[in-house]
């Protein structure tokens, strides 16, 4: 029995969009890690190997002992942070923030009590207890390991009591993740178009797109072709799923609803369930549609050079810095470890955010440090961050700061964003350079760019990695007509 479902004629391609930026090694990561079945995920203990044997590209990926694998609720949660760390902007921010009005849609509820927040927590929990592994030779053709958790800090506000529904949240992303974001290593995918779907359908998409991306060349829509085994898609894009034995059960009952939602959405043609060709087990083999061709288009081919910018976003003085205060705060009065902190009172966090109106994030160890130990020469037990206060004008006037911090800290800020506005400028002027060159110059600059572009591949991210070092050759090539930093700054451009 042959399985196949093909898209309808359609007049319009999806349109709405919101982009998500996700993380190579994160997108590789995430298929294996997330079990879509609710019942089973907490019975998941056993490591998951990813290219076993193959030791420049292996992933293991163990779970809790005691929560099991990531569940659906956790790729909801999951998909979401990415999406909202997407908008957060460069330089890239490692904390992630959630207020109480964001958190309820997440778990599909209308109300925000103890049973939901618990939820949420497991979730987290879930997640932020995996431990990966990957090993993989670097540029540098040296062998290398990367051990890490995808969350590896979570800080969570309750109003006051342990069984007080999460007020807030702030979740750190591994080191490992930032520095790839940093060095441009994400695949750009449609968030909207990620909503309308299941958390199979939404593994599905996020694997799919990488992979056409990949392969499509800009040109043959129509030949367009991927194919993996289906047992290896189980195991490597959805987490563990339990591999049928029998066609009709994958088509009717697994995975074949989630494909034809893909299918509805038009970012799938169509797709076809085949036995291998040597008897054992089966292939998908997947074509992309009018929807996966019209995001390439938007996001790679035709991106205007922001378009791969971010927008700076508050929530890290509104949200992060004041539960991490909090934190600290608890850390240093009992001497425990940040991760043995399960939640901290809203009341702290309130006075941190006082606090750091009057004095910088970086500041507080030490003025935290100080309050203390004054503190202790009068036997005056601090039980909460708010009875701190009362130290602040002596440390003030010891450290001979004032305000006058706060305005240097507000002049880096200044300066960074003006660099990166220089620096936008600096790669869009050399684009333009570069297209006015004669063709002999423009042949020795993409030689050069080919030969020190770190991807090596033919897709869209290998494109923009290449255009990156193009417009870099161009502009050390060409200095003359790009304007200096200065010279930029002084023209007020």
């Amino acid at each position: 029995m042959r399985a196949t479902a093909r898209a309808a004629e359609v007049k319009q391609p999806v349109q709405k969009t919101d982009k998500l930026y996700m993380e190579n090694t994160l997108l590789r990561v995430a298929g294996a890690l997330f079990c879509h079945d609710a019942k089973r995920a907490p019975t998941h203990t056993t490591p998951i190997e990813l290219n076993k044997g193959v030791a420049e590209k292996t992933i293991v990926i163990r779970p809790d002992p005691e929560l099991g694998q990531p569940g659906p609720l956790a790729h909801k949660i999951f998909v979401a942070l990415i999406k909202k760390h997407s908008g957060y902007g460069r330089p890239i921010q490692s904390d992630v923030s959630f207020t109480k009005r964001e958190l309820v849609p997440l778990i599909g509820r209308s109300e925000w009590g103890g049973s939901a927040s618990d939820q949420l927590t497991r979730a987290l929990n879930e997640i932020h207890h995996t431990f990966i592994k990957t090993s993989f030779r670097s540029d540098k053709n040296k062998f290398v390991e990367h051990s890490f958790n995808i969350f590896p800090e979570i800080y969570l506000e309750r109003r006051e009591q342990p069984t007080d529904p999460i007020e807030a949240c702030t979740v750190t992303l591994a080191r490992p993740i930032i520095a790839s974001l940093e060095d441009g290593h994400f695949t750009c995918l449609n968030h909207a178009l990620m909503q309308e779907l299941g958390t199979i359908g939404q593994a599905f998409f996020m694997r799919l797109f990488f992979h056409f991306a990949n392969l499509y060349d800009g040109h043959h829509t129509k030949r367009l072709l991927f194919a993996k085994r289906y047992g290896d898609i189980c195991v490597e894009w959805l987490g563990g799923l339990a591999v049928r034995e029998y066609q009709s059960i994958i088509e009717r009952d697994q995975l074949g609803p989630h494909l034809r939602e893909l299918v509805s959405a038009k970012f799938l043609a169509s797709y076809n369930i085949d036995r291998a060709k040597n008897g054992e087990g089966f292939v998908i083999s997947f074509r992309p549609g009018p929807a996966f061709f019209a995001d390439y288009d938007r996001f790679y081919r035709h991106r205007e050079r922001g378009s791969v910018q971010f927008d700076f976003h508050a929530d890290q003085r509104v949200i992060a810095e004041p539960l991490r205060v909090a934190y600290l705060f608890v850390e240093k009065r009992t001497g425990q470890k940040n991760a043995g902190i399960p939640y901290v009172p809203s009341k702290d966090v309130e006075t941190a955010k006082q606090l750091l109106t009057q004095m910088s994030f970086e500041d507080m160890p030490a003025f935290i440090d100080y309050a203390l130990a004054q503190a202790k020469k009068t036997r005056f037990d601090v039980q909460s961050l708010g009875g701190l206060r009362q130290y602040l004008s002596g440390y003030v006037e010891q450290r001979g700061q004032g305000t006058d911090h706060r305005a240097a800290h507000t002049t880096e800020q200044r300066a960074t964003a003006q660099r990166m506005q220089y620096d936008r400028y600096r790669r869009k002027q050399a684009d333009r350079v570069f297209a006015s060159l004669g063709a002999k110059e423009r042949d020795t600059i993409e030689i050069q760019a080919r030969a020190k572009s770190p991807s090596k591949g033919q897709g869209p991210l290998a494109q923009t990695m290449f255009e990156i070092e193009r417009a870099r050759i161009t502009a050390q090539r060409h200095p003359n007509h790009i304007a200096s930093f200065d010279q930029w700054k002084a023209h007020g451009r």
